[in-house]
């Protein structure tokens, strides 16, 4: 059946281009974005306002560094609050790169049941995809609180009047991780749609020949 086919198609077409966001946003510093205004001269603020990913932060035009290493045996001195903003970006470093291998694993699992017209096969890459998907999700919102409550802490650090000019936003890195995990989500979705028809043309009184 040409529905199948193209179904099949899609499918790997959008764990494809699922995985080359995610990688794109997962290696990129474009996550979150910090802008100073008033910064007391016409190149002061962009000497002060910074990019971040989820591996360094860039201050001004060129000058990047790395994060803290949130896996380093010195952070264990922290206070409690700097010990949980390390939790949560030691559960981002894992989550979203282990998210990357999952695609990979989901992408061979799916060609392998699309060759052998298997709808077990199907169906259980379609809810591996979909769990693929739920887990980018927790690394994204994961990420997202962690920003939230280290500028939080920054404040508290430094005082909220020193933070009155500062805009922080996000950035197409973290567009990206969310196109990614929408387009798993789709792949599991058209694999499992995929089983249903497969399952329904291999019924008795139904061809059983697929075009591919």
């Amino acid at each position: 059946m040409a529905l199948l086919a193209a179904l099949l198609l899609s499918s790997a077409l959008g764990a494809l281009l699922s995985f080359a966001l995610l990688a794109a946003a997962v290696s990129s510093d474009y996550w979150y974005i910090l802008e100073v205004a008033n910064a007391g001269g016409s190149g002061g603020e962009q000497q002060l306002s910074s990019h971040s990913g989820l591996w360094r932060t860039c201050e001004g035009q060129n000058s990047c560094m790395p994060l803290v290493d949130p896996f380093a045996s010195d952070s264990l001195d922290s206070s409690p609050s700097i010990q949980h903003l390390l939790s949560l970006h030691r559960a981002v470093m894992v989550v979203l790169p282990l998210s990357l291998i999952l695609i990979v694993c989901g992408w061979v699992c799916g060609l392998l049941s699309s060759l052998s017209q298997s709808v077990p096969l199907l169906l259980l890459t379609g809810c591996y995809f979909l769990l693929g998907g739920a887990l980018t999700l927790a690394g994204v919102s994961v990420y997202i609180s962690y920003s939230h409550l280290a500028f939080v802490e920054t404040a508290r650090l430094y005082g909220a009047q020193h933070m009155q000019d500062v805009h922080i936003s996000f950035g197409w890195s973290l567009a990206l991780a969310w196109g990614s995990c929408a387009l798993e989500v789709l792949s599991g979705v058209l694999l499992l749609a995929a089983a249903r028809l497969l399952s329904l043309s291999q019924r008795p009184g139904v061809p059983h020949s697929v075009v591919i």
